[in-house]
């Protein structure tokens, strides 16, 4: 007698196409084009993974860089992370740009406090 291996293949096939619920035409159905649907959506999704951790630093430094101007019209967000390194301050970019959002109060005393630590141009 062989040995028949249709459940195996059968549920490799199926979660497959579970994975490509929603795939216009034959991309839904069809295991041959599902399975290449999929490896290039988790290509993509591997990507973008990295892509978001990108763009958010850049919308934080964006928004840093808003309410930097806002407190202060002179100061830039290169001369206030300078500022910040130099007062000890070591809060991430993160929670900055929440601040400058949500707690302008308190981002403008830690503006404040990264000016005094800048040298005074002369």
């Amino acid at each position: 007698m062989r040995v028949k291996g249709g459940t195996v293949t059968h549920r490799r096939h199926k979660k497959v196409l579970d994975q490509a619920k929603g795939y216009y035409d034959r991309r839904s159905t069809t295991f041959k084009v599902a399975k290449q649907a999929v490896d290039k959506a988790n290509q993509y999704a591997t990507r973008d993974r990295k892509n978001r951790k990108r763009n958010f630093r850049a919308l934080w430094i964006q928004r840093i860089n808003a309410g930097v101007r806002s407190v202060d019209e002179t100061m830039t967000y290169s001369r206030f992370i300078n500022g910040l390194s130099l007062a000890g301050i070591e809060v991430d970019r993160k929670v900055l740009a929440d601040l400058a959002v949500n707690e302008p109060g308190a981002f403008a005393a830690i503006v404040g406090k990264a000016k005094d630590a800048l040298p005074k141009a002369a």
